[in-house]
């Protein structure tokens, strides 16, 4: 069984925590350093090489690429942010499987870089990568699938 370094935003009694449902969420710790410096209109650039362990940055920099048609760099961004939030995931006691809930802001750049290799690989033909991406973005969180455009 899985459990997170994080506490659960779930209480006893919330319906939200099943525990017969499987592991805990995963709540990743604050990346509000970098993404508040993304909110304020830094460069993506910038932010990711004074904190490339976060994947918000990555996200941010795939996402920019996807939208200018740049579907190789989106995937190398996308792939770099996916990797890190593993990483951040996997310390946060992570192991494969279990929730990662769009509703923890901290979570969003991983889930972010997720839905955006998803794309660049769908846009380069990966269709199998693609299908994966999707089908990891949905088991995360169904939410998350559904705000970036993906369910």
């Amino acid at each position: 069984m899985t459990t997170s370094s994080a506490p659960s935003a779930a209480g006893p009694g919330d319906p939200a925590r099943n525990l017969l449902s499987g592991p805990p969420p995963t709540l990743l710790p604050s990346d509000a350093v970098a993404t508040d410096a993304l909110a304020a209109g830094a460069a993506p650039e910038t932010v990711a090489a004074a904190g490339p362990a976060l994947s918000a940055p990555w996200a941010a920099l795939a996402e920019r690429a996807l939208a200018g048609g740049r579907s190789v760099e989106a995937y190398a961004y996308a792939r770099t942010g996916y990797h890190r939030g593993l990483d951040a995931l996997r310390r946060a006691g992570w192991r494969g499987t279990g929730p990662v809930p769009w509703s923890h802001e901290p979570n969003r750049g991983f889930l972010r870089s997720l839905a955006a290799l998803g794309q660049a690989a769908a846009a380069i033909g990966e269709t199998d990568e693609a299908d994966r991406c999707r089908t990891f973005l949905t088991d995360s969180d169904p939410a998350a699938a559904r705000e970036l455009g993906l369910a």
